[in-house]
């Protein structure tokens, strides 16, 4: 993501309504234009008076924050978290099915033997997971796949993990249509996974760890 300040509430990919009747459109409506747009506008109000930061992308403020100084920093972090995590979560889902394909299918199966077995663990994982936050699939730099849940709106770029998908588990992602029940919005959105996304991410991801690392 390339973007910088001031930084703007990127359109979906696809209609408010068309991952219904997975994640129901109110749902959509709010959690885009409401939920992420303030974090935009939070992050862009802290960073206004400080043009030194206004050509740093969204990687860059979360990957260096110690850089910034001390009376933003913790405030930007968590609102650059934001905006980052929600534009990966709407950008990894689409109304049109997909499957794992290519090197990330074989990275799946290497580490979990079938795709069910995937399902299931990443299942188990995000039903676990307490309070607010994500749970991540993401590639270390050597490519290799890790299952990472975080709180909050911390992301794995300072682990030095690239992002390949996300599942947004505030209550906000789902309690419209779901109340409390998160075991279905994990079910129903394990419907609408941009696998084509997800597989575009991991090609980058080994991309990478090749010009890193010469593997």
């Amino acid at each position: 993501m390339l973007q910088h300040y001031p930084f703007t509430v990127l359109p979906l990919p696809y209609p408010y309504d068309s991952l219904e009747p997975c994640i129901d459109t109110e749902t959509m409506y709010f959690h885009h234009d409401k939920h992420l747009k303030t974090y935009v506008d939070n992050l862009n109000r802290l960073l206004k008076p400080w043009p030194r930061f206004h050509d740093w992308t969204l990687e860059r403020l979360i990957q260096d924050s110690r850089e910034l100084p001390e009376a933003i920093r913790e405030d930007v972090l968590k609102n650059a978290g934001g905006v980052y995590n929600h534009q990966l979560y709407f950008a990894g889902m689409t109304p049109h099915a997909t499957q794992p394909q290519g090197r990330l299918e074989k990275a799946l199966l290497l580490d979990f033997e079938n795709l069910e077995a995937f399902y299931e663990t990443f299942y188990q994982m995000a039903l676990k997971l307490f309070g607010s936050g994500y749970l991540w699939l993401a590639a270390d730099e050597r490519g290799k796949l890790v299952l990472l849940p975080l709180p909050n709106q911390e992301t794995p770029l300072p682990k030095h993990l690239i992002p390949i998908l996300n599942l947004d588990l505030w209550e906000h992602a789902y309690y419209l249509k779901h109340q409390n029940r998160r075991a279905d919005y994990i079910q129903n959105w394990f419907r609408v996974i941009n696998w084509n996304e997800a597989g575009r991410r991991y090609e980058n991801a080994l991309l990478d760890a090749i010009l890193r690392n010469g593997v």
